[in-house]
């Protein structure tokens, strides 16, 4: 590798990780679209959490799928049977947390309440209880297409990339 590409920081690796990003995001939007789902572009948000999170992608697929699946259930059911304000928004964070809990969902949680913040705040044509069925699939699609990029495409870290700070270029081949 150049000089100049080490400087700019563009290693091999970089190109890989952009690629391998790209390409799942665009196949995660574009299943989103084919199924269409009209917030599709929660498909390749999720594709893009997964694949750069600093844990284990299994673990956090399960987390975003569970806590997705609690915070649009219990969006809808609130946005169906109470009025909206803001008391009862709070009442519907506190409530994701206590679920997730019981559940021992762990730090399913926030994306528990993610979900439920889109639900319940977001302005939408359609009944509650298919905005929040929307919301999981698009997010599903993009997890599922993240788990699958990890099994075919599994990143692994070059030893020869140097620490950051480091002053030596990496070794030419």
């Amino acid at each position: 590798m150049s000089t100049w590409n080490f400087r700019l920081g563009l290693t091999h690796e970089t190109l890989i990780a952009s690629a391998r990003t790209a390409i799942a995001a665009v196949a995660s939007m574009l299943i989103a679209r084919s199924l269409k789902m009209p917030e599709f572009y929660w498909a390749p948000i999720s594709t893009i959490v997964i694949l750069f999170s600093t844990i284990n992608p299994r673990t956090l697929a399960w987390q975003r799928f569970a806590g997705t699946a609690v915070g649009a259930f219990l969006g809808a059911l609130i946005a169906s049977y109470l009025p909206h304000n803001w008391i009862v928004y709070g009442i519907g964070i506190f409530v994701c947390g206590m679920l997730s809990s019981i559940l021992r969902l762990g730090t399913a949680y926030r994306f528990a309440a993610i979900a439920l913040s889109i639900v319940l705040l977001i302005a939408h044509d359609r009944s509650p209880w298919i905005v929040a069925t929307h919301r999981f699939i698009e997010v599903s699609v993009g997890i599922a297409v993240a788990l699958l990029m990890t099994l075919l495409w599994p990143i692994r870290p070059n030893t020869q990339t140097p620490k950051a700070g480091s002053q030596k270029a990496p070794l030419e081949h």
